[in-house]
């Protein structure tokens, strides 16, 4: 176990006089604010002098109020004044509009405009709304393809605000790039010039971030002076013996611990099926100790927007004491008064890590955090090192707009909303030029007149899914009523037949999935078990990109097939058997590192294999991504090579330059995997530094001290 205490800080006040509309100052005043903390002052001021601004501070800093101040300035000052909130998540954006309301003087109205609007709703909002609040989605394939219809508001957009800033990385942030530079493109055809404000707790490369996003340089505002509480966090190591262990069970009696004693609490998981066990455990917990199973509830994509609307509402008005969560309230999200976290599990990236610790003990409160390392090579290895944790910056947000795939889609979106002169490709990178001649080649699009035309009526952007995990969802059915929906991707994966399908603490058994109408159907049972897919990938190179040595940064394809699954003990205390399973498999082309192992021989298997854990295990912690964000693959037998080889890839089709960053960094990379294996004290392998749940073999074979005995020898070289 580790322990730190972050010490509590007092706050600093601005004493620089701010020059407010006296309707604003007076609606602040009766909500309680009568002066601004230093940083606040600042961004306010840059963005009343017509900035652009990026306000970088901790969690519970007042962020809000660094673009609402200005933006209702604005709105206040001229009354034809409109502004475009973006946020990640519709359960931020539902949390903000509510404050938002709350500070508007009179005459001044805000409206949520997502998928969860009703048709009656969203013209008024057009119509009439001063602040329009709503997600990357939403923009992409709501407004930005019918512009006719926002002209009124696109005329008169004076702010783009693009709040909690550091999600957007991967290819969802390559995507928001794209689509950013759409809206831009076309307030600028309506002779407007929108400034843009960003923010973000938890971000390495603000201002890198904000130009990736938008094309703009802007003021950075990251100096935070917010009172902050103690804030105590405990890292938990699994026991040394594995038998009987279960982190969701151990989470799921923290949950149950804390608000029995009324500390309200989220319990974060990874995963949706994890969050749904530690809400059914948590509640059996709290019936057999006499406890009220209704205190706590769970929250995860892939319910119903009415379910989403009253679990939060319930969470708000503090009916529920704890929640058991996926990542879905990592974000700004104001619980209000929450005292402890508990995180089943490493959430992947050090950012997300403070982000959800920062849930608790908002402004001055004190607040508890513990996290609960699970039997992995990476968690444990960040226990053992809680530097790597606790001391380390947060991670840069790693994106790339000029991903081929990426750009040659948001391209085609920008085009069938009005043709691309020439002189505008620019605006989406030096890659512009060759991702058109691709769309011209293969007749997507013509020119005509030197601009660049859509060569289709029907809009792009409903078959161009920003994020990455396939526009197509399954809808869940139980009997003929719709019970919940999720990605087509996943399906495979948590929809099979026979998985055991989980949603808000009930279990259900899946009878059947049908891809080809993307429908699953499943039917209630309580068993005493829960499923996980096996999931097996094929990685062949198709282009070096760079080479150095035994080392290539080269294209990958990249084929993953889900062959079975295993049923596992409710506990978590061993697999009851497996089952095989007949599903098509899917093919992406990404990027990737291929280490070349030409002086082992096929009987040093174990070795490649170990090789493969432990640089796939701390890739992360150099990357300065999630541990989802790659793959790898490893062979004996290369078929590009014919001799041993192993390769990290980006799990982004395209790639987003993850697996470009560790090519780059292989020495730190190297010493960070012989780091994780000389601090283990086991002999041939454990789940502290190489064994991994799932594993496509088994865990079998691996070599440790072969391992380590190369990449001794790789660093000396």
């Amino acid at each position: 176990m580790r322990c730190c205490v972050v010490d509590a800080s007092v706050p600093r006040w601005s004493d620089t006089p701010l020059t407010l509309h006296k309707a604003l100052t007076d609606r602040l005043a009766e909500t309680g604010i009568d002066r601004f903390y230093e940083h606040q002052a600042e961004a306010i001021a840059a963005s009343t002098a017509g900035q652009d601004v990026m306000v970088v501070t901790g969690t519970g800093s007042g962020k809000t109020l660094c673009y609402n101040v200005p933006v209702i300035e604005s709105c206040l000052s001229e009354p034809k004044a409109r502004a475009l909130y973006l946020f990640p998540t519709k359960a931020l954006a539902q949390d903000q509009a509510q404050k938002l309301t709350a500070l508007l003087p009179e005459g001044l109205t805000c409206g949520t405009y997502d998928g969860d609007t009703n048709q009656a709703s969203r013209s008024l909002i057009r119509k009439r709304a001063h602040i329009v609040l709503t997600n990357p989605d939403m923009l992409h394939v709501g407004v930005l393809p019918h512009h006719e219809n926002w002209k009124d508001v696109l005329k008169s957009l004076r702010y783009i605000v693009v709040d909690e800033a550091h999600v957007y990385r991967g290819v969802f942030g390559s995507h928001v790039g794209g689509v950013l530079r759409r809206l831009l493109r076309l307030c600028e055809w309506y002779r407007s010039r929108p400034q843009v404000m960003a923010c973000s707790a938890t971000i390495a490369n603000p201002g890198e971030l904000f130009g990736k996003l938008t094309g703009r340089t802007p003021v950075l505002v990251r100096d935070d002076s917010a009172a902050k509480g103690r804030r105590h966090v405990v890292l938990v190591a699994p026991p040394e013996t594995e038998e009987g262990f279960s982190p969701n069970r151990d989470a799921a009696s923290l949950l149950a611990e804390f608000v029995s004693n009324g500390l309200r609490t989220l319990a974060f998981s990874r995963a949706r099926t994890t969050t749904e066990l530690v809400v059914r455990q948590a509640r059996a917990i709290l019936e057999k100790q006499g406890g009220d199973p209704s205190w706590v509830d769970s929250y995860r994509g892939g319910y119903t927007p009415k379910e989403r609307r009253d679990i939060e509402k319930a969470l708000f008005s503090g009916r529920l004491r704890g929640l058991s969560t996926t990542n879905a309230m990592e974000l700004g999200v104001d619980v209000g008064g929450l005292d402890a976290v508990v995180l089943n599990g490493y959430p992947g990236t050090v950012s997300s890590f403070w982000q959800q610790v920062g849930r608790a003990g908002r402004g001055a409160r004190d607040s508890l955090a513990v996290m609960l390392a699970h039997a992995d090579p990476l968690e444990q290895f960040l226990v053992r090192s809680p530097d790597l944790l606790l001391d380390k910056p947060v991670e840069s947000a790693v994106l790339d707009p000029e991903n081929p795939d990426v750009l040659q889609r948001q391209l085609l979106c920008a085009a069938h909303e009005r043709p691309i002169g020439e002189e505008e490709l620019t605006r989406f990178g030096p890659g512009a030029s060759d991702a058109v001649a691709a769309l011209v080649a293969d007749g997507s699009c013509r020119w005509s007149a030197g601009r660049l035309f859509f060569a289709s009526y029907e809009s792009p952007a409903m078959s161009t899914d920003i994020r990455g995990s396939g526009s197509e969802k399954v809808l869940i059915l139980e009997g003929a009523s719709p019970l919940a929906e999720m990605e087509e991707w996943r399906a495979p994966q948590q929809a099979h037949e026979g998985a055991v399908y989980l949603h808000r603490g009930r279990s259900y058994i899946v009878e059947a999935l049908d891809l080809e109408r993307r429908v699953a159907r499943v039917r209630a049972e309580e068993p005493d078990y829960f499923t996980q897919a096996i999931v097996q990938s094929l990685v062949e190179s198709t282009v070096p990109i760079e080479v150095d040595g035994d080392w290539t940064l080269c294209g990958v394809r990249v084929t993953t097939h889900v062959p079975s699954y295993v049923r596992k003990r409710s506990d978590g205390d061993g697999v009851l058997d497996e089952t095989p399973l007949d599903l098509p498999p899917r093919t992406k082309d990404t990027v990737g590192v291929r280490w070349d192992l030409a002086g082992l021989t096929v009987e040093q298997a174990g070795v490649v294999h170990a090789l493969e854990h432990a640089l796939l295990s701390v890739a992360p912690v150099i990357a300065g991504c999630d541990r989802n964000d790659l793959g790898s693959c490893w062979y004996v037998l290369c078929p590009d090579t014919m001799a041993p080889a192993l390769y990290v890839f980006d799990a982004v089709p395209g790639g987003v330059g993850l697996a470009a960053r560790l090519f780059h960094e292989r020495r730190a990379w190297l010493e960070q995997a012989s780091t994780l294996l000389r601090s283990c004290s086991c002999a041939d392998g454990c789940p502290a530094c190489l064994l991994v749940s799932q594993c496509e073999s088994g865990n079998d074979p691996l070599d440790k001290p072969g391992a380590f005995g190369i990449l001794t020898s790789e660093l000396e070289r």
